[in-house]
């Protein structure tokens, strides 16, 4: 069997893939290749996806393991923090593949490594973190990229692990967006590729607009709308009030529960919850105007300094 050449780095890990990763970081191969993560195009024994392991409809889980099917796309094994196997479906693209590889999958390995992994988009703001956390569709990655627009680099987009220490790590540079919002933005989607057939979103490249550096989480915003709001607000939570928001803004919680690693999500939770500036956005549902919401949280971090 032929061994894959191709070496890449995210979140602090060095990657070996049957399947090109162009979204991430080219490296050379290491020295040492104990630490590798490596992903294979394989089959999976299906006698471990039992009733007993099952968590959901296509998930299951057990202590460092987890099983994820994607109907149409392909099945994928993660184990031990190091081991990611793809069975793929028959004339399945390999764009299909990575959306769920780099989203879901590698948000399953973080876990099993042993991060507090948040559902949001981290930017580097001075030396320090802003995490955007808040329900699919929100805005999250719209904002990161008006940040960007703005000259703040992007740290990580839709995936962020934040270690023991409350460090945010790197992703790779790539942000998503919606062709209504790169329209917003005035990115043109013309040269961009789509991150699968038929989706109109787009992969867009950061080049110089991101952050290699880990860096400490400073402030954690929780985006939210209503229809009958008309101006932004801003509150922060203080207290043990922080714990369920962070708990609530974490990555699959049910991936978590799946292989028994609530203990330790917790005490990540508790640790981080002590060390930053939590606080709840509210915008008005419409319109939708990413400046003014990075005026709003640039203003209100301006005053935790």
């Amino acid at each position: 069997m032929q061994v894959s050449q191709n070496f890449y780095s995210a979140y602090g890990l060095i990657i070996q893939s049957d399947i090109e990763l162009p979204e991430l970081c080219d490296v050379e191969p290491p020295e040492n290749k104990e630490d590798v993560v490596q992903i294979v195009v394989g089959q999976i024994d299906q006698t471990k996806l039992t009733e007993q392991n099952r968590k959901g409809p296509y998930l299951w889980a057990h202590d460092m393991s987890l099983w994820l099917k994607i109907p149409n796309v392909a099945t994928f094994e993660i184990l031990d923090g190091r081991h990611i196997v793809i069975e793929r479906e028959p004339n399945v693209d390999d764009d299909s593949i990575r959306v769920f590889l780099l989203g879901s999958v590698f948000g399953a390995l973080l876990f099993q490594l042993q991060y507090l992994v948040m559902h949001g988009n981290a930017i580097r703001v001075g030396n320090r973190a802003l995490i955007c956390v808040g329900r699919s569709g929100i805005g999250k990655s719209t904002l990161a990229a008006a940040f960007m627009q703005r000259g703040y680099p992007i740290l990580a987009d839709d995936v962020v692990p934040i270690n023991a220490s409350g460090v945010a790590l790197p992703g790779f540079p790539r942000i998503k967006l919606w062709k209504q919002a790169a329209n917003f933005l005035n990115i043109a989607t013309a040269p961009l590729k789509k991150i699968r057939p038929g989706i109109e979103k787009f992969n867009v490249p950061l080049e110089t607009n991101f952050c290699t550096e880990p860096l400490p989480v400073r402030w954690i915003y929780l985006l939210n709308s209503e229809r009958k709001r008309q101006e932004i607000e801003i509150d922060a939570i203080r207290g043990m009030g922080r714990f369920k928001p962070l708990r609530r803004n974490t990555y699959r919680l049910q991936y978590l529960e799946g292989m028994n690693l609530q203990a330790q999500h917790l005490k990540l939770v508790g640790k981080l919850a002590g060390k930053i500036h939590l606080a709840r956005l509210v915008r008005p549902e419409e319109p939708f105007s990413a400046p003014e919401l990075v005026d709003a949280i640039l203003t209100d971090i301006a005053k935790q300094d």
